[in-house]
């Protein structure tokens, strides 16, 4: 089992910025990726940036330019540095954590985490 724990969400005005922490803990394995989703009210989860299995990022056509992921490995930690933030950015932001894991007798795989959600709220 991982447990995600966010951290860093809040309310910011227009233009503003937030970073948000993502620590992994439990049975954390080598090679897993993490990222970042969003909800917003109404809508569907959405990949906001992520690490691929490569070692490369991806982000959202929306955020790009604007948003960082970075992470500390020794840690196991992810972050999202968010600038310039707009209205359009208010969401539940939930840090995901995907690796592959066997269990005995069975054959190995794809096992997706999810951390309890972080509000960010940017006001106009």
């Amino acid at each position: 089992q991982v447990q995600l724990v966010e951290s860093g969400g809040g309310l910011v005005q227009a233009g503003g910025s937030l970073r948000l922490s993502c620590a992994a803990s439990g049975s954390v394995f080598t090679g897993n990726t993490m990222g970042w989703y969003r909800q917003a009210p109404g809508k569907a989860r959405e990949l906001a940036a992520s690490f691929t299995s490569g070692g490369g990022t991806m982000y959202a056509d929306s955020v790009k330019g604007r948003f960082t992921i970075s992470r500390d490995a020794a840690k196991n930690t992810v972050y999202l540095q968010m600038n310039s933030l707009r209205p359009e950015d208010t969401a539940v932001y939930f840090c995901n954590l995907k690796q592959v894991e066997q269990d005995k007798g069975a054959l190995p795989r794809l096992y997706t985490y999810w951390g309890q959600g972080t509000q960010v709220t940017v006001s106009s």
